[in-house]
C-alpha cells in the first residue's frame, strides 16, 4: 500500500514545484494564491494539503486549525475539503479515527456546494479499506467514486478516483484496464494544469512495471520520480519512491542498492515521524538479510518492524512482515514457527488476491512442508504456487503485450523488439519453473506425472501468446488497421494466381501532411491519420483490403478490378476524405484532402514491388498534378493500357 502517494493530496489539487519548468500558460502554484487569499480558512487548507507530502504532522495541525476557525465561520465545502486531509493522515494510523473524519465529512455533504466531492469522500473510504486488505469492497468504493464525479462533472474528483482505482487493479493483476484507468487520470490532469500530478500517476505505472516483471524500466523511472521530489523537498513522497526503488533492486538481485534506498527511506520516515514507512523501510532491510545469509539479523529487524506495524492499518504490511518472518524462520530451521508465519501471511496475501506475494509464500511453505516430511501439504503447497504463477504469467504475458508495450512504445520496430524480449523472459521463467520441478522430483518422484502435465498446459498457452504476438505484428499500433506487412502478404498470392481477372491497387497519400505536423503538432497529425484510416476502413469492403503504408500513405488492393473501376473508386476515396469534418482541427476553412495512384495488374506477372512502383509514380504524377486528384499507371508492356490510362489522367 505504500505504493500509493498521498490521497489527500492527489484529491485537492494543491500543485506543489513542478520537475519541469512551469510554462508560461500554467496557473500559479497554490500556494501563491493561499498566502494572499481573503480567506484564512482556505490558506490553511492549502497550507496542509502542501505539507501531507513533505510533513505529515505539520499537515494534520493546519487541518485541525482550519476545522477551529470553521467553527465560528461554518463553510461546507472547506470543512469537507479539510475533514479529507484529516482522512488521509488518519487512514494509515488509525481507522477509527478515518471512519470518524468520513461521518463529519458525509454529515455535511447535503449542504455542500460542490456535490462532487462525496467522490473524495468514497476515494478515503476505499483507502481505508485498501489498507485493512479488502480490496474487494475498496474497488467497490473507488467505482462508485469515478460514477459520482463523472456525474457531477468534477474532473478534479474524477481523475482522483480513476488515479486510486487504476492502482488497485494493477495491484490485482489487471494490468491493461490499470493503465487504461492512469491514462485517463493523467489526460485529466494535464487538463487541469497541474505538472505534479504526472509524477504521481507515472510512479504508479512505474508500479505496473514493476509488478509485471520489468524491474529495469520501473527502476529507471522511480530514479527520475526521486530526483524531481528531492528538488522539490518532498519528503513523505521521497519516502514511497525510496520503498518503490529498493523493492525494485531487491527484484533485480542488487542487493547495495536496495539496502541503500531501503536506508534512506527509514531515516526520512523516522525524521518525519512516519511510522508506516519506517515499518516498510525495516521490512526491505530485513529481505536484504535474509537473501545475504543473516537470517537472525533480519529476525531482529523484523521484530522492530512489528511494533510499529501494530500502530498502523496495514494488512498487508502485516503480511509482508510475517512473509519475511517465515523466510529467516525457515533459514534457521525453525520449521514449525517459521510454517506458523507463512501461513499467517497466506491469510492476508488471501483476501487481498496480491498473486506475486501468493506465489512466494506459496513456494516457501512446500518448502518448510517438504522438510518437515509432510509431503501432502508439500505438494498441495507447490501446485497452488504454480497454479498462481501461471495466473501471474498469464497476466505478464497478456497484459504487458498487448498493453503496455502497445501503450508507451511509439516506434513499432521498438514494440516488436521488447515483445521478443518479453518471450524470451517468459521462456526463461518457464525452464526456471521446470528446473525447480526437477529438483522436487528428487524427494517426491510420485508428483512427476503431475507436474510434467502442468508444463504442458503452459507450453500451450506459450504457443497462444506467440500467435497473439503475430497478430500484433500485423497491425499498425497508431491507426489499428493492418500494416504493410499484413497487407502484402495478402496481396502476393493474389498475383501469384492462375487467373484471367486483373487487379488494381491504389496509394492514398494524404495532402500537406508534414504542414498538418509542423503547424497543429504531432498529436494532431495522430488524429488525423486516424480519422482518415477510419473513413478508408468503413468504405473498403471484402474482397478489397487495405492497410498503412507509412507515414500518411496507405494501399488499398481492389481484386478482380479493372483500370476504369479502380479510377472511378479512387475518385470515391478522394471525395469521402474531403468530405472529413475538420472543424475540430481547422476551422472551417481547410478540408483534408489527397493524392491517389493508381496501378492495374496481370496476375501471374506482376509482384508486389512492381505494382507498388508503378502505383508509386502515378502517385508521384498526381501530386506534381497539383494534388487532390487521381492518376493511373498501368503495365509497361502493355501500351494499350498505358495509352487508357494516361487519356484517362
Amino acid at each position: 500500500m505504500i505504493a500509493r502517494l498521498s490521497v489527500a493530496v492527489v484529491l485537492l489539487g494543491i500543485l506543489c514545484v513542478s520537475p519541469t519548468p512551469v510554462r508560461a500558460d500554467d496557473p500559479e502554484p497554490t500556494v501563491a494564491t493561499a498566502t494572499t487569499t481573503v480567506d484564512p480558512i482556505e490558506a490553511l487548507i492549502e497550507q496542509s494539503t502542501l505539507a501531507m507530502r513533505t510533513d505529515p504532522d505539520a499537515s494534520k495541525r493546519e487541518a485541525d486549525q482550519a476545522l477551529e476557525l470553521l467553527k465560528k465561520s461554518p463553510n461546507p465545502d472547506l470543512e469537507i475539503r479539510a475533514r479529507l486531509l484529516l482522512c488521509d493522515y488518519q487512514s494509515e494510523r488509525d481507522t477509527a479515527a478515518a471512519q470518524r473524519e468520513i461521518a463529519e465529512a458525509t454529515a455535511r455533504l447535503p449542504q455542500a456546494k460542490r456535490q462532487g466531492l462525496r467522490a473524495g469522500i468514497l476515494d478515503c473510504e476505499g483507502e481505508s479499506l485498501e489498507n485493512s486488505g479488502d480490496n474487494a469492497k475498496a474497488m467497490a468504493q473507488y467505482t462508485e467514486a469515478v460514477s459520482v464525479a463523472t456525474g457531477e462533472h468534477d474532473d478534479e474528483m474524477l481523475a482522483q478516483s480513476l488515479f486510486s482505482r487504476g492502482y488497485l487493479l494493477g495491484v490485482m493483476g489487471d494490468y491493461a484496464t490499470g493503465l487504461i484507468e492512469l491514462r485517463r487520470a493523467d489526460s485529466l490532469f494535464e487538463k487541469l494544469k497541474k505538472p505534479m500530478h504526472a509524477l504521481t500517476t507515472l510512479n504508479s505505472i512505474a508500479t505496473l512495471y514493476n509488478r509485471m516483471g520489468d524491474y529495469v524500466q520501473a527502476r529507471h523511472i522511480y530514479t527520475r520520480a526521486l530526483a524531481a521530489q528531492r528538488e522539490a523537498g518532498l519528503q513523505r513522497e521521497q519516502v514511497v519512491t525510496l520503498h518503490n526503488l529498493g523493492r525494485a533492486n531487491e527484484n533485480l538481485h542488487d542487493w547495495d542498492a536496495a539496502r541503500a534506498a531501503f536506508a534512506e527511506a527509514l531515516e526520512i520516515s523516522r525524521r518525519i515521524n512516519y511510522l508506516r514507512g519506517e515499518a516498510y523501510a525495516m521490512r526491505g532491510l530485513a529481505a536484504i538479510s535474509n537473501a545475504l545469509g543473516d537470517p537472525k539479523g533480519a529476525l531482529d529487524t523484523l521484530d522492530s518492524a512489528e511494533v510499529l506495524q501494530k500502530q498502523v492499518p496495514d494488512a498487508r504490511l502485516r503480511a509482508q512482515i510475517q512473509l519475511a518472518r517465515g523466510i529467516s524462520l525457515h533459514k534457521l530451521q525453525r520449521l514449525p514457527e517459521s510454517t506458523a508465519a507463512l501461513e499467517s501471511a497466506l491469510v492476508d496475501f488471501r483476501q487481498a488476491d496480491a498473486l506475486y506475494e501468493l506465489t512466494l509464500v506459496y513456494s516457501e511453505l512446500s518448502a518448510v512442508y517438504a522438510e518437515t516430511g509432510n509431503w501432502r501439504d508439500a505438494y498441495a503447497r507447490q501446485v497452488d504456487a504454480k497454479t498462481v504463477s501461471d495466473k501471474l504469467l498469464k497476466n505478464q504475458l497478456d497484459q504487458g503485450f498487448a498493453t503496455l508495450k502497445v501503450e508507451f512504445d511509439t516506434a513499432t520496430q521498438d514494440k516488436e523488439n521488447a515483445a521478443l524480449k518479453k518471450q524470451n523472459e517468459a521462456n526463461e521463467k518457464a525452464l526456471a519453473q521446470a528446473r525447480s520441478v526437477r529438483r522436487l522430483q528428487a524427494t517426491v518422484i510420485i508428483l512427476t506425472i503431475s507436474l510434467v502435465l502442468l508444463l504442458t498446459l503452459l507450453a500451450v498457452f506459450q504457443h497462444r501468446s506467440t500467435l497473439r504476438m503475430h497478430l500484433l505484428a500485423m497491425t499498425d499500433e497508431l491507426t489499428g488497421v493492418p500494416n504493410r506487412r499484413a497487407v502484402l502478404v495478402r496481396l502476393d498470392p493474389l498475383l501469384r494466381r492462375d487467373s484471367v481477372e486483373s487487379c488494381c491497387i491504389l496509394i492514398v497519400d494524404i495532402d500537406y501532411f508534414k504542414a498538418i505536423n509542423d503547424q497543429l503538432g504531432h498529436s494532431t497529425g495522430d488524429e488525423v491519420l486516424k480519422v482518415v484510416a477510419a473513413t478508408v476502413r468503413s468504405a473498403v469492403s471484402e474482397p478489397a483490403f487495405f492497410g498503412r503504408l507509412g507515414g500518411e500513405e496507405f494501399l488499398i488492393v481492389l481484386p478482380a478490378t479493372g483500370l476504369a473501376a479502380a479510377r472511378a473508386v479512387a475518385q470515391s476515396f478522394c471525395e469521402k476524405i474531403e468530405a472529413i469534418d475538420t472543424s475540430r482541427w481547422f476551422g472551417e476553412r481547410r478540408h483534408i484532402t489527397c493524392s491517389i495512384g493508381v496501378a492495374a495488374a496481370v496476375p501471374g506477372r506482376d509482384t508486389p514491388s512492381t505494382m507498388l512502383q508503378r502505383a508509386d509514380a502515378a502517385l508521384y504524377s498526381a501530386k506534381r498534378g497539383g494534388r487532390n486528384c487521381v492518376r493511373t499507371e498501368s503495365a509497361p508492356d502493355e501500351p494499350d493500357v498505358a495509352a487508357a490510362a494516361v487519356a484517362d489522367a
